[in-house]
């Protein structure tokens, strides 16, 4: 982990010039990829044994293939908007030039909001949805590849509005904190995926807010 962390830090030093944009944007991306998709397995799997069935002879695989790639382009679009935020904050001196959080209240504030969203009605829908494969592809099945390539950004929507609060969270723990980004991205597939995804949801966003509160009133300064 040593290792892997010092190839990735002399990255992320630097001017932001459009280069530099870029290399951010494809960290994401790439970041973004390896933390959701094992989660979208059951949906793709499921899509393509019912692609299979119903397409011609060696298109189905074509078609999981749109659908996988429009989820990540939902997905990509998500890490074109982090990107953004992660100039601010480093403009703000909130984010290091490394990726590494500078301000405890900021750590403090988005383990509030991202506690505070678990219990939204927007996250419980979208939660629903990912957590079930058959009702989504039952809904919102299309034909052809326009109809993969709609429901793959379909699914990544939802997907998206189940956990870009989850997400943010690495502008807290450390971007490129190997150990945060397992943990976002085991936590995100075992919500999905156990039949008690809600009640795991709310009790984390319980002790999201708790620990949020903690880290902020650590950051007070002591009388």
């Amino acid at each position: 982990m040593g290792e892997m962390d010092g190839m990735l830090m002399p990255m992320s030093a630097g001017p932001w010039t459009m280069a530099h944009a870029l290399v951010m944007l494809c960290m994401w991306i790439v970041m973004m990829a390896a933390m959701m998709l094992p989660s979208a397995t059951p949906m793709i799997l499921l899509y393509d044994t019912i692609a299979r069935r119903q397409a011609a002879h060696g298109r189905a695989g074509s078609l999981s293939g749109l659908f996988a790639a429009a989820y990540l382009v939902v997905w990509s679009v998500f890490s074109i908007v982090a990107v953004v935020l992660q100039y601010g904050m480093e403009r703000a001196a909130l984010l290091s030039p490394m990726m590494e959080n500078a301000s405890v209240l900021l750590a403090g504030a988005l383990l509030i909001a991202a506690g505070a969203y678990q219990f939204t009605k927007l996250k419980s829908a979208c939660l629903t949805h990912c957590q079930s494969p058959l009702d989504f592809v039952v809904t919102h099945w299309r034909t052809g590849a326009v109809g993969a390539f709609l429901m793959g950004v379909r699914h990544g929507m939802y997907c998206v509005g189940c956990c870009w609060m989850l997400m943010l969270l690495l502008f807290a723990g450390g971007v490129m904190n190997l150990a945060w980004i397992a943990g976002l991205a085991l936590y995100v597939l075992v919500e999905k995926l156990v039949h008690v995804g809600h009640w795991i949801s709310r009790a984390t966003g319980a002790l999201l807010i708790v620990w949020g509160l903690a880290t902020c009133v650590s950051a007070l300064p002591a009388r």
